[in-house]
């Protein structure tokens, strides 16, 4: 396990951060995912006609929504029912977990079948059912690999992307009652897969999230790259889906579309290898299927966030986009962000969920670069809505009081243009003596930024002297 991990829960975010800039392993694991992930989405992206206007459609589609999430809700609810399914509401984490609870001690159930869910990651539920004594098998590769590791997922996609395969070799070696004995990826599979199967198929519950909510027909859609959804929520008796309310879309046609933004985003492939979509339990004559079926439809914050701006945020069809493009997340993973999303959707996100006394850092942790906001296929604003944090942090005055005194000197300085220039052309010349073969590897009072990584060596002008030269000509 990394040293970050381990203490994730109780360490500070600069504790976290450290651990993680200090773990050379979780590095190169996080690369070869993020990186591979970015390069598909270039590609996706370059040969799909007029990716930017269906952007704009997807932004559409999820504001009219959400601007009329009563309406469509109902009409889900409605047309769920008329299906066979029964629709339960919960307003908190702990109502939805209860409902979940509740439904799997009405079945008897003393193991589920869980589908890769961030919504029931969001909401506790794997703590919820170890609480209640039920058993719980991750059908999803990678979340079956962060069970066996006793770890939380540090990726929406990839959950357990900050492993690397030799680290994932040795824990299937240590965990699976018949391991593979080739080191070879096909390999490590086939032991997943002889060790899940029966469990899936043997589960009295099927427990999964959904994509996406059709309102039309009352349907929910999962997709998954490995078809561990189907095996897991068809062969049970009950099926139960947990799923927050913006994940709404009035038709088949807007979730279709949807879909194509979606994959695109996540994965690079023009559509998820198995997209499913069920209406109901089984009817008479259905050869397969779970006798019920029940759509727990979780708000947790999500009408607070409509109604007090961060509506656009709703938005988000948790594709992770933003995190495989973020120049932060890259450098330290997504363990160290301490909530249940990481990188940029997370730090907008978590302050919801957590409160901001307890996450303001991860707003000031953004470089406000924009790639997040630049990648994202219903275009949320994410820089904005991290400075509207940032904002909010000040107004409440939860800064440290250090911070406060420093924007106060640095202000009173920058107001003063000619002193302004002065001091930076002292620091410019101080700094060029410090560098080496163009880099800095230690800056008196930043040991923050050069214990972990070099910084350039700056031009031998300010910005301002170069640009008054130019002006000069």
């Amino acid at each position: 396990m990394s040293s970050f991990t381990a203490k994730a829960d109780t360490a500070t975010f600069k504790e976290r951060t450290d651990a993680a800039l200090a773990d050379r392993i979780l590095k190169v694991a996080v690369e070869r995912t993020a990186g591979t992930a970015e390069t598909k989405r270039g590609i996706a992206v370059a040969a799909f006609p007029d990716f930017d206007a269906a952007r704009d459609r997807a932004a559409a589609i999820k504001d009219h929504v959400v601007a009329h999430l009563g309406h469509y809700l109902e009409m889900f609810e409605a047309n769920a029912v008329a299906a066979g399914a029964k629709v339960h509401w919960a307003s908190t984490a702990d109502e939805a977990c209860k409902i979940v609870i509740d439904l799997c001690k009405a079945a008897n159930a003393k193991s589920v079948a869980r589908s890769k869910s961030m919504l029931g990651e969001e909401i506790g539920l794997p703590h919820a059912l170890a609480e209640a004594g039920i058993g719980r098998v991750e059908t999803d590769l990678a979340e079956h690999i962060i069970q066996l590791a006793d770890e939380r997922p540090s990726h929406i996609i990839w959950p357990a992307m900050h492993k690397t395969r030799e680290q994932v070799s040795a824990l299937f070696k240590a965990k699976h009652r018949s391991p593979h004995e080739e080191e070879t990826i096909a390999a490590m599979a086939e032991s997943a897969r002889r060790q899940l199967r029966g469990e899936m198929l043997g589960a009295d519950v099927g427990i999964s999230g959904a994509n996406f909510l059709i309102a039309y027909t009352g349907a929910i859609c999962t997709v998954t790259n490995e078809g561990n959804a189907e095996l897991s929520l068809v062969p049970p008796r009950v099926h139960i889906v947990t799923a927050g309310i913006e994940k709404i879309v009035p038709s088949m046609p807007h979730a279709v579309h949807m879909l194509r933004m979606l994959a695109r985003s996540a994965t690079g492939a023009a559509l998820t290898q198995y997209t499913t979509f069920y209406t109901g339990p089984k009817r008479p004559g259905d050869r397969d299927g779970p006798e019920e079926m029940h759509i727990v439809l979780v708000d947790n914050g999500r009408t607070k966030m409509r109604e007090e701006g961060l509506a656009e945020m709703l938005r988000c069809i948790r594709c992770g986009a933003c995190m495989n493009h973020c120049v932060v997340f890259r450098q330290i993973g997504g363990h160290a962000y301490g909530g249940t999303y990481p990188g940029p959707m997370g730090s907008v996100l978590t302050p919801v969920f957590d409160g901001l006394p307890q996450s303001r850092d991860l707003a000031h942790a953004c470089t406000l670069n924009g790639k997040c906001q630049e990648v994202c296929p219903v275009r949320i604003p994410l820089p904005t809505l991290l400075k509207g944090w940032r904002e909010k942090s000040w107004r409440e005055g939860l800064e440290p009081t250090s911070m406060r005194v420093g924007l106060g000197v640095w202000a009173w300085v920058a107001s003063r243009p000619a002193l302004y220039r002065f001091g930076t052309g002292i620091a410019v010349r101080a700094m060029r003596l410090l560098g080496r073969k163009g880099w800095i590897d230690r800056l008196p009072l930043a040991g923050g930024w050069t214990q972990y990584r070099d910084m350039p060596r700056p031009a031998a002008q300010t910005f301002m002297a170069q640009y008054n030269k130019e002006r000069r000509k």
